[in-house]
């Protein structure tokens, strides 16, 4: 079997549902809503794997059908976002910010596999687990969902990365170091939970960005999802 295939058959199919508003850990709300407008992001992904398509790919059959694959989650993962959003609201202003950060991923002149494949890995894998360990049950469970599927993305889009020798500059570097900071800004620092403290977050993005993982991100393991039992049927996404 393909090795991009073989990737792409641990995915776990999904269909996101409405959730309702619930507590979330104090001193998060308003990261919790810079994080959130970060959204605007995954459709871009989308519309960057399709420039993809139109460049030189490697020579593997899995190669197209897994990078389509990909292209059709980030509508699913933009929906459940949405249901987030309608729920808790927004902050305009993060919102009009985030719309600037869009357009310099855009902006940027790497190829756009590489540059969903940094942007996934040290990017959305900050936002996901801060969502994991500071949102409410409803934003736990859509961020445990699309975390599945973003494990998948990353392996894939990495290999194809590596396959046609593509490897980050100095501007792509900057820009997930600058998008994360403008995330986690609002958070202090030295605080006696870690995950509200802005350096951690900044320190996991740069290992992610360097190393491909964040030991001290190994808890997001094992961290605490909402039980079936616990949970209003609303905040349940449909599987399979």
């Amino acid at each position: 079997m393909s090795s991009y295939l073989k990737v792409l058959s641990r995915k776990r199919t999904w269909t996101p549902t409405p959730v309702d508003k619930g507590v979330v850990v104090e001193g998060s709300e308003s990261t919790l809503k810079r994080c959130l407008a970060l959204r605007t992001l995954e459709l871009p992904v989308k519309e960057m794997l399709q420039q993809g398509l139109e460049k030189e790919l490697p020579d593997d059959p899995g190669v197209i059908p897994s990078l389509q694959s990909n292209m059709n989650d980030e509508e699913k993962h933009d929906q459940a976002l949405q249901f987030v959003i309608d729920a808790h609201g927004v902050d305009p202003q993060a919102e009009a910010e985030a719309q600037k950060i869009r357009e310099a991923w855009f902006a940027d002149p790497h190829h756009p596999i590489l540059k969903t494949a940094i942007l996934e890995r040290s990017v959305f894998f900050c936002l996901l687990p801060f969502f994991r360990f500071n949102g409410d049950v409803g934003i736990r469970t859509v961020a445990s969902d699309i975390s599945r599927d973003e494990q998948v993305h990353t392996s894939i889009h990495a290999m194809v990365a590596h396959d046609l020798g593509l490897k980050p500059g100095a501007s792509l570097n900057r820009l997930r170091k600058a998008t994360v900071h403008w995330a986690m800004d609002q958070l202090s620092t030295n605080t006696t939970n870690k995950y509200l403290d802005k350096d951690f977050w900044l320190r996991q993005s740069d290992n992610l960005y360097a190393f491909g993982k964040a030991q001290e991100l190994a808890d997001t393991q094992r961290s605490r999802m909402p039980a079936f039992f616990e949970t209003s049927a609303v905040n349940l996404p449909q599987y399979g």
